[in-house]
């Protein structure tokens, strides 16, 4: 019995959007960071915007390392059910008196 499982039907990603990703988080960046030098602002104001632009960098790599261990975490308890199951059903003997 191989039936398609939601664990089969999920792809890896591509190199193709692991570059584009990667080029758009460069870009941001760099964007935030010349926003923040070519504002007209004062030293203290630079130096405030730049602190959040660093630790929301930070809480979104949080962020996405979280989301990716509750996936995984998530996949692999799929996996151990889907085993239990199998084997349950693969043991089971409607013919014999238990």
């Amino acid at each position: 019995m191989n039936a398609t499982s939601p664990i089969a039907d999920m792809t890896k990603t591509t190199a193709a959007f692991a570059v584009q990703a990667a080029i758009s988080f460069g870009v941001s960046f760099i964007g935030a960071l010349a926003g923040i030098v070519y504002l007209p602002l004062d030293p203290w104001q630079r130096l405030f915007l730049g602190m959040t632009v660093l630790f929301l960098v930070a809480s979104t790599f949080t962020l996405a390392k979280v989301v990716r261990d509750q996936q995984e975490a998530a996949t692999v308890r799929v996996r151990i059910d889907e085993a239990r199951l199998e084997k349950l059903i693969a043991e089971h003997n409607p013919f014999t008196t238990g």
